[in-house]
């Protein structure tokens, strides 16, 4: 079982939370993380993955240019992506800076991707991702690492 961290961080900001998420991931037994960034992710990391962990910062209130060109590049794969975990993440320089709808545009194209969409469990956020102004702070870093925690145990679930 494997469960795919991806990003696309131009600052490192995204990379940190990215690399918090992933502590949660590899807190379930039997599940194995594997992160990339938008530049180096193959189309088998997808196949492969039985959950996708997808992050960006805010690019004019949408997932970054480089991340959406992952979904679009791998599009041909879509069906042997359907019944997979997948949730997002999303980072900003400034409180209101489109965070969430950033998130539900990742959500949008896993959808499309017929993926199955789980936010923060609610003892974090319990909101549509986990999400961050700059880097994550310690609050933060512990709902990522739910976040993770929650997906990996939920394709542990659906695999056994």
């Amino acid at each position: 079982m494997q469960v795919l961290v991806l990003y696309f961080s131009r600052t490192g900001n995204t990379k940190k939370l990215a690399e918090e998420i992933a502590k949660g991931v590899q807190k379930v037994e039997g599940v194995e993380c594997v992160m990339r960034s938008s530049s180096e992710v193959a189309k088998e990391d997808f196949q492969k993955s039985d959950g996708i962990i997808a992050g960006s910062p805010v690019y004019f209130g949408a997932m970054a240019a480089e991340l959406k060109g992952v979904f679009d590049k791998f599009v041909d794969i879509r069906g042997q992506m359907e019944n997979k975990i997948g949730a997002a993440f999303a980072t900003s320089g400034d409180q209101a800076g489109g965070k969430e709808t950033t998130i539900f545009s990742i959500i949008q194209a896993m959808l499309i991707y017929g993926m199955i969409i789980v936010g923060d469990p609610l003892d974090a956020t319990g909101h549509y991702g986990t999400s961050c102004i700059g880097a994550p702070d310690r609050e933060t870093a512990i709902n990522a690492a739910k976040l993770g925690k929650r997906v990996a145990s939920l394709v542990k679930k659906f695999r056994s």
